[in-house]
């Protein structure tokens, strides 16, 4: 979290402070990277906590098995891997494109919708098919925690006592709230209509998904 901020907002304060609006291509395409390797890991490591707590709930007595430290750092390495390759692939196909339509990005920070709307037609076409292996790749992880989730809350239910349900329940309340924001979030980034598409719109969104 705190590495996403610092990828986004510091510069866009430099700007406003000294009355600029100014980055540089190599600075957009560092901007680019990072955004999307602090935010794709940070999604695999969401996904795996959902997973955590579905074994802690679940499957107490098989959680110092199935967590222990060794399981742990495989999981966090392939989500910080995923994020990496993940977001060197999306760096190297934006930053192929060529530019036609100027050099002025319509958001506070190098936004890749943003970009996209400088490209040339059959270049955004390119662009956009790595788009829907994103959606597909998200959407996945998507399903694991709803899934997780679904049989999270069926084992709470059973649990006899209120007090117990209410640990449960407090456990895993905060990793929903901000599994929902951010995802709702993006998607709605990513994926809203272009004819509900406007400048004020797109700056709160992004705020909120890459901010808040």
């Amino acid at each position: 979290d705190l590495g996403s901020i610092s990828t986004t907002v510091p510069k866009s304060m430099a700007n406003s402070l000294w009355n600029t609006r100014a980055i540089s291509y190599s600075g957009c395409a560092a901007q680019v990277f990072f955004f999307f390797f602090l935010f794709s890991a940070e999604y695999c490591l969401l996904t795996v906590m959902a997973y955590d707590r579905f074994v802690a709930i679940c499957k107490p007595l098989h959680y110092g098995t199935l967590m222990g430290s060794r399981a742990c750092v495989k999981m966090a390495a392939a989500a910080w891997g995923t994020g990496f390759l993940y977001a060197g692939l999306h760096t190297a196909n934006t930053f192929s494109i060529p530019l036609c339509q100027g050099n002025v990005v319509g958001q506070f920070f190098c936004e890749v919708p943003q970009i996209l709307k400088l490209s040339c037609s059959d270049s955004y076409l390119r662009e956009a098919g790595v788009l829907v292996v994103s959606v597909c790749l998200a959407f996945g992880c998507f399903v694991f925690i709803v899934l997780s989730y679904v049989q999270i809350f069926r084992a709470v239910l059973r649990i006899p006592s209120e007090q117990g349900r209410h640990k449960a329940f407090s456990m895993c309340l905060p990793h929903l709230a901000v599994v929902s924001l951010f995802v709702s979030t993006t998607v709605f980034a990513y994926l809203k209509p272009p004819s509900i598409s406007s400048p004020a719109l797109d700056l709160v969104v992004a705020v909120l998904y890459s901010v808040v």
